[in-house]
């Protein structure tokens, strides 16, 4: 390709961050070119400064950051120089950005459909009206349900999996030259993410977008990029084309990215058949207002036991971790705990009741207050379920620090935003475990994660399930975390038990087409791979994935 197709050129580029009153370095001289119609894949662990560059490659930075040297040129504007109202004429319109948490980035009080239309209308693109019904189509096309509906909802009022699609789809609202994804099907069950990566790679090709796609995840960068760079605490590592990075990676640090996921929990003994479940799931059925989500469910829980729960968004994992809990009592249906019936409402259980279960979120960045200290977060359910106060609370805080594996002296103090996902993750273990509880529902606990930090919070689980005798309801989409840390595996569709067993058992054949289909769609480190998926399940091609019956 020749110089004059260089789209985005970035220079020695250095970012600084504040600590009170000191400039620290963050990134530490990166460079790279990305032409029209080209996809850089970035990859690195947590605080590798992957998110760091792809904001800088449009000229932005978080608070408390700065450019501190280097150039960002897109198509000949140098974006470190530009006025505010140059930047202004680019974002959303020429360059758009595609976040990670896309509940944490809608505004709860506007429609999705309004915060879609926003961008087109105010640069020009479409009239309000045009705007509606292109993103009518995008969210066909990105196989959204009801997609002439689902753009008047409120964002909490659809899945994870389906408000991270409608960012996607107001990304692509201007037909931008340049789309920043960083992480974009992190949320997304494994179906829906070969829908979301087929679309976004036909928008590449079709309207010759140049894009950077950061992940942790090996599998899905392969599919997408055409080079990946890799990112260690803010230093280059190594930069090649997919194929040879994927086949050949030079670095030892790249060698071990590759090698993740070695961890696999150890087989434990067959539940006793007089065995009494920790929490037993009998016939359960539950609704939105009228509308039915749970269809008569069961499953049972037992002592020290692990039972993933698995399935597409919108299949009722969620839903009906919320029975559970009683935060959304059954219409019908009984829930147990220890043998005995849970009232269904969280408001008519007691203390003790309600401090047996507990929850660790997906979402950490959302799930911790923000204006509230470590300490304070992890304190409160301390004094409310074990009435201790002052120093006693205070030791016992930095006895869960001490058990999530972080140094109560250095963390104690700290506020969530200077924490990393993997350390805020903890503090959210931290705090399940502050009730000292019997069960703990996991909700997508590692989606969020990259690798490395992923499987240290699995091993931390782990640990925690031997040292305490925990019981776990592990809510995922991602089978590979399955095959390492479950006993027993419930795969649900469309708020119904599909199929339940021992996890030896699911994981071989015959499988039951909907449980092979979830096996089949965990992608693969081969560049063809999604290509030939789409080939084997009739797909004449990519742009046709959308709107395939995958």
């Amino acid at each position: 390709m020749s110089e004059q197709e260089i789209l985005l050129s970035v220079k020695d580029l250095k970012i600084e961050g504040r600590s009170d009153e000191t400039w620290n370095p963050i990134i530490n001289g990166a460079s790279f070119d990305l032409r029209k119609g080209e996809v850089l894949g970035m990859i690195g662990e947590s605080g590798a400064g992957k998110s760091t560059v792809g904001l800088a490659s449009m000229g932005f930075t978080r608070d408390g950051c700065r450019i501190s040297g280097g150039s960002v040129v897109f198509d000949g504007i140098d974006l470190v120089t530009a006025d505010a109202a140059t930047k202004r004429s680019l974002l959303g319109k020429r360059i758009a950005y595609v976040a990670q948490s896309a509940a944490a980035s809608f505004n709860p009080a506007h429609r999705i459909i309004d915060q879609h239309t926003e961008a087109p209308t105010q640069h020009g693109v479409y009239s309000k009206s045009e705007s509606e019904e292109d993103a009518m189509d995008l969210y066909n096309r990105l196989r959204l349900p009801n997609p002439e509906e689902i753009g008047f909802r409120y964002p909490h009022q659809v899945s994870g999996g389906q408000l991270q699609r409608a960012m996607t789809a107001m990304a692509m609202s201007c037909r931008p030259d340049l789309i920043i994804f960083d992480e974009p099907t992190t949320a997304l069950d494994v179906t829906t993410q070969i829908e979301v990566l087929a679309s976004i790679r036909d928008i590449v090709e079709q309207f010759n977008t140049a894009a950077i796609y950061i992940t942790h995840d090996l599998a899905v960068v392969a599919q997408m990029a055409d080079r990946i760079k890799v990112l260690l605490r803010g230093d280059e590592v190594e930069e090649s084309e997919t194929r040879s990075m994927l086949s050949n990676p030079k670095e030892e640090y790249t060698k071990s990215l590759w090698a993740v996921r070695s961890f696999q929990r150890d087989l434990k003994a067959p539940v006793a058949i007089n065995s009494t479940p920790v929490v037993s799931v009998q016939n359960v059925s539950a609704a939105y207002g009228k509308v039915p989500v749970l269809h008569d469910i069961s499953f049972d829980i037992h002592p020290g036991r692990t039972v993933a729960v698995v399935g597409e968004s919108g299949s009722g994992k969620s839903t009906a971790a919320r029975c559970i809990t009683g935060l959304l009592p059954p219409t019908k249906g009984v829930i147990q705990f220890d043998g005995e019936n849970l009232p269904l409402d969280y408001r008519q259980r007691n203390r003790g009741q309600l401090r047996q279960a507990q929850m660790i979120y997906q979402m950490a960045d959302t799930a911790l207050n923000p204006r509230k200290k470590i300490g304070e977060i992890i304190g409160r359910p301390v004094e409310f379920y074990m009435g201790l106060k002052g120093a006693e609370k205070r030791k016992r805080v930095e006895q869960l620090l001490e058990q999530i594996e972080l140094e109560p002296s250095q963390y104690i103090d700290r506020l969530p935003s200077e924490l990393s996902g993997g350390q805020k993750q903890r503090v959210g273990i931290a705090r399940s475990l502050a009730a000292e509880p019997k069960f703990i529902i996991c909700d997508e606990v590692t989606s969020a994660l990259d690798q490395l930090v992923a499987e240290g919070i699995l091993r931390l689980l782990a640990d925690l399930q031997d040292t305490l005798g925990l019981s776990y309801m592990f809510i995922t989409h991602d089978l590979a975390t399955v095959k390492s840390i479950a006993d027993e595996v419930v795969v649900m569709k469309e708020g119904k038990v599909i199929e339940q067993g021992p996890k030896v058992e699911m994981f071989q054949p015959p499988h039951h087409p909907y449980t092979d289909l979830l096996l089949s769609s965990v992608p693969e480190m081969d560049p063809d791979w999604l290509t030939n998926l789409l080939d084997e399940r009739g797909v004449d091609n990519i742009g046709d994935a959308a709107s395939a019956k995958i």
